[in-house]
């Protein structure tokens, strides 16, 4: 397709011109949206050309497509046509991805990172949802919210590999490398709505397939009514006859061995035809004492993946999807207000926020600072429990094992260092202590060697998952 087509009758377009243009909207749009979410989406556009009175953009997969088109079409639409007046529309399709130079500030697209798999936009679009989410074909199965979809769910750093690996299930379950797929985090991350998401979009596929979505309790309440009715025979068929099984806060069946042994005959079964199993928990395998070592070997044998502690960055999407979804005006000083002082977990953010959407469509009023302030007092105060210093070295140092006048010691022993560097981490994340008393609370230390620990763990973080979740755990136990 050349690019030197004509944009109606008298309004010709050269190709550098054109890529003059898709440079200034593609550096628009990694403002907008942000580094992250800039990559994991709209890295790979390549510019193709004019069409009558349409721009052509491609993309390497369906479901990119999809995902840019019913994200970010409307957007894509309204930059073009700042910069060419006539412009009607911006198509965009799946197409092979040329090798060109990439605009400035960013790497070729040869070398972008593997973009996700098609053909899972159509899963939640090919099948309207049924009003309470229940499969007529799995007596198992208990309600979805239809609410927890893919669409929905609001991906940042800090979920966007276990939403990835959600995704792939979807699209292919029992997928090698995918099975079982072990989802956990803590409270209110995300896990119930990946698993929601996952089993509309199986549900709503082209093939017909049988999905049993549970929690670790109702499978044990099934199994111990089988045993008193002296039906296991029956609750046994009945669960292996599932195409995928999902079971969620599996942590609950720690400590309860029969339950335990009939989970793990079920979990075998369905593995070895070739079935999928998905699985959510508050803690990796590994860490799930209470489980039988069988059980927690077969468990981490497929895909783990974490949800990590929610970012101030991802607060604030979340809050804005939200507020879009609800068709509310928020001013973005109160989601910048919510973001900071309600950091423990998703829920309780969205509840915060319907809670003054609530409010302001009972009585007239406009959501403002002052509002959010008055209506969730309550809430707030709880959040505004004060996290010392003091207490901050205290629990890193039993964590650690170390003693706690290492904390301001002069040892620079790496098993000492470390925990030490974690501390002031910490201090600078949940106290509002200056970089200088922060230093001074650690032996004395100059504030320049605080700023170094902040950015040392910072980096360890991102490139050690398991050293994050340690970090992240401390964390929470901190602010609980």
């Amino acid at each position: 397709m050349a690019m030197e087509k004509q944009l109606g009758s008298d309004a010709a377009r050269s190709a550098a011109s054109l890529q003059e243009s898709w440079a200034r909207i593609r550096g628009r749009l990694r403002e907008e949206v942000g580094e992250v979410e800039y990559r994991t989406w709209l890295r790979q556009m390549t510019l193709v050309g004019i069409e009558a009175d349409e721009i052509i953009v491609h993309l390497p997969t369906r479901f990119l497509r999809d995902w840019v088109r019913s994200h970010y079409g409307d957007r894509l639409r309204a930059l073009w046509q700042q910069e060419i007046a006539e412009l009607c529309r911006v198509d965009v399709r799946v197409g092979p991805q040329p090798r060109v130079a990439a605009p400035a500030g960013e790497e070729d697209n040869a070398g972008a990172a593997p973009a996700p798999q098609p053909g899972l936009a159509e899963a939640l679009t090919s099948r309207a949802p049924r009003a309470n989410g229940a499969d007529p074909r799995s007596e198992w199965s208990a309600p979805l919210d239809p609410r927890f979809s893919f669409d929905s769910f609001v991906v940042g750093k800090p979920n966007e590999f276990a939403y990835a690996c959600a995704r792939r299930v979807a699209e292919k379950p029992a997928f090698p490398g995918f099975n079982p797929l072990f989802l956990y985090g803590g409270v209110g991350l995300g896990k119930t709505h990946l698993m929601h998401a996952v089993a509309w979009a199986i549900r709503g596929g082209a093939q017909s397939r049988n999905v049993a979505y549970m929690s670790a309790e109702k499978f044990m309440y099934r199994f111990i009514s089988a045993l008193r009715s002296q039906s296991t025979m029956e609750f046994k068929e009945s669960l292996r006859s599932v195409d995928v099984l999902m079971v969620d806060d599996l942590q609950f069946l720690i400590g309860k061995d029969n339950t335990q042994e009939e989970f793990f005959h079920t979990f075998n079964a369905l593995i070895d035809a070739g079935k999928q199993i998905i699985i959510s928990a508050d803690k990796s395998p590994s860490d799930l004492n209470g489980l039988e070592d069988r059980l927690r070997t077969r468990l981490g044998c497929g895909m783990v993946a974490d949800l990590h502690a929610t970012t101030y960055e991802l607060r604030i999407s979340i809050l804005q999807a939200k507020a879009m979804a609800a068709g509310v005006n928020v001013p973005k000083n109160v989601h910048e207000f919510l973001a900071h002082k309600i950091t423990s977990n998703v829920r309780e953010l969205e509840g915060a926020l319907n809670r003054l959407i609530a409010h302001a469509n009972l009585f007239g009023r406009a959501v403002t600072l002052e509002s959010a302030q008055d209506v969730l007092h309550d809430l707030l105060r709880a959040h505004d429990r004060r996290v010392t210093i003091e207490e901050i070295q205290r629990k890193v140092a039993e964590h650690y094992n170390i003693r706690l006048t290492d904390m301001s010691s002069a040892r620079r022993a790496r098993n000492v260092a470390r925990p030490r560097q974690v501390a002031m981490y910490l201090a600078k994340q949940l106290t509002s202590r200056s970089l200088p008393e922060i230093g001074r609370r650690f032996g004395n230390r100059d504030h320049t060697t605080v700023m170094h620990a902040v950015s040392r763990i910072s980096e360890l973080m991102q490139a050690d998952s398991a050293f994050a979740e340690d970090v992240e755990l401390l964390r929470r136990m901190l602010e609980t």
